[in-house]
């Protein structure tokens, strides 16, 4: 790795960090060029935890990795082939099976990938069929505070989407097994991600509150179930419901109870794509992404947004923000780009500080918790008036797929930080034209300057490194390993790849991405059957 351009990030990254010792907080004003943490005020770690990302929000315990941000501490040099090695290391790749022999499926495959910038890792992803009803469902959950909260809400909301659409009988089925102690029915067929893992120990009380929620869904007596669009809807905000009222319930088990306070401390965005045949919901918290790319007749290729950033940026944002609390709030609701001067989303699950009164949080919190063992982020920010200020209410996408409909890409903030949506679907064309599974004729696409350049740097790039064999990959390759112009640069990924853990999340975040591929065919026989 060249020591320059090793120097050269160390140096800027010191060069743009201004902090301020405040009692046990450390009041962060390092904003990276490139990226930017979702907090804004952290907890002032122990000296045992020092070495944890300047820009992480809530302060863990970390596998040590390498912390100097001396020149000559900067010995790490990686080969074309351990780069790869690193890139590689979360890939998985599935091609789904039709889960009914008489219905083929409108998906072909899919491919994820993810690269940590925290330690430990606080996105998760998630991918799974409904075994009780149909459709698949994909899911990125961009944690911020800790991992506990995208761990919780990965394992949890597709039971809650796929209990809501099952019918009233299924449902009878499955509280008659509850009572009589039988085994349930098989609810979800998981795919699962390298690094996957339960919290077996509150199993059984995320169990008990899931029956809860079907109890309640038998007392609607909806015959069929509900409709992809409430079950999105009613998901969301009943287990971010669930989180902040299992932390506020008397718990006898230290373990649960010490992991509930962080899951609701903690927070997650979310964004999940339900896909059954033709129809394709995507529902959206907080500021993951999801696009369509789309190939017209014509060879031309497109990028088709399904989702909208719920951020500072948003003007539809700001106006609910601002109907939701009085005028007088208006030049507080949003500071600094960040919800309150420190939330950037404006829509996330757990994040109870921005949700329940400061009433409700001294009470939670004076039972006994750790806090500081915990890492638990205690900050009740100014102009705190009319809460809650934060929801994990969805904004919901429907599109009916088309035969130009090619691929789906979901991935966490991490991605778009660096990468345009346009240019994802660029070089989502380029890998598969590389792997052979689309070969657009370039002899009848109009030509312009942009196509030509594009083709021109994929070609030069084509020679710095062996051909990626997964779609998430190569797009986390490039997202951090491009420079300005798009270019791809040996040096500058393998310098992204090495940083130490007190500057890796200064330059990027955890990048997650799930690129799901559909079947032109059958959508094609979808569409002419109905």
């Amino acid at each position: 790795m060249s020591s320059t351009v090793s120097y050269w990030i160390s140096t800027s990254a010191r060069s743009c960090t201004a902090t301020l010792q405040g009692g046990r907080r450390l009041y962060s004003r390092c904003v990276s060029k490139r990226n930017q943490s979702k907090w804004r005020l952290l907890s002032w770690a122990s000296p045992a935890l020092q070495s944890s990302s300047p820009c992480g929000a809530f302060t863990l315990q970390k596998a040590y990795r390498h912390t100097s941000t001396e020149e000559e501490d900067f010995h790490l040099q990686l080969s074309p082939e351990q780069v790869n090695e690193v890139l590689r290391a979360g890939e998985s790749a599935h091609k789904i099976l039709d889960l009914d022999s008489r219905v083929p499926n409108s998906v072909l495959r899919f491919e994820s990938n993810q690269l940590a910038a925290n330690s430990p890792v606080e996105d998760r992803r998630g991918v799974a069929s409904c075994l009780q009803t149909s459709g698949l469902m994909f899911g990125i959950f961009d944690g911020h505070g800790g991992h506990a909260c995208a761990q919780a809400v990965s394992e949890r909301l597709f039971y809650y989407v796929a209990v809501s659409l099952m019918s009233h009988q299924t449902l009878e089925q499955m509280e008659g097994a509850m009572e009589n102690m039988k085994p349930l029915l098989p609810i979800l067929q998981w795919l699962k991600h390298p690094g996957d893992s339960i919290y077996k120990d509150v199993t059984s009380v995320h169990l008990d509150h899931l029956r809860v929620y079907w109890q309640e869904l038998l007392d609607l007596h909806v015959e069929m179930g509900l409709s992809i669009e409430e079950a999105l809807m009613y998901s969301f905000q009943r287990l971010d419901s669930d989180i902040s009222l299992e932390v506020q319930a008397p718990l006898e088990d230290e373990v649960t109870k010490n992991l509930s306070l962080q899951v609701a401390f903690s927070g997650a965005t979310a964004c999940m794509a339900h896909v059954n045949g033709v129809h394709l919901h995507v529902a959206n918290a907080g500021d993951c992404r999801a696009i369509l790319g789309v190939q017209e007749d014509n060879g031309m290729w497109s990028c088709l947004p399904l989702t909208h950033d719920h951020n500072a940026w948003n003007e539809a944002e700001l106006s609910r923000l601002k109907r939701e609390h009085p005028e007088s709030e208006d030049r507080t609701i949003i500071m600094d780009d960040r919800l309150l001067g420190v939330l950037m989303p404006c829509r996330a699950f757990g994040d109870v500080q921005l949700k329940w009164s400061k009433e409700l949080q001294r009470s939670v919190l004076g039972r006994g918790f750790d806090i500081e063992a915990l890492n638990i982020y205690q900050f009740t920010p100014s102009h705190y008036y009319t809460p809650p200020y934060l929801t994990a209410k969805p904004e919901i996408t429907y599109h009916r797929l088309r035969p130009q409909d090619k691929f789906l890409v979901l991935a966490s903030d991490g991605l778009w930080d660096m990468l345009g949506n346009e240019d994802v679907v660029r070089l989502v064309v380029g890998y598969l034209s590389k792997a052979g599974c689309h070969k657009p004729d370039l002899a009848q696409r109009p030509t312009n300057l942009g196509l030509m350049q594009s083709l021109l740097l994929q070609r030069k790039a084509s020679g710095l490194h062996a051909a990626d064999q997964n779609a998430a990959t190569h797009l986390i390759r490039h997202a951090i390993g491009s420079n300005e112009y798009g270019e791809m640069e040996p040096e500058r990924l393998a310098a992204m790849l090495t940083l130490p853990e007190d500057l890796a999340r200064m330059y990027r975040d955890d990048i997650t991405v799930t690129v799901v591929y559909f079947n032109s065919e059958t959508i094609d026989a979808y569409n002419k059957g109905d």
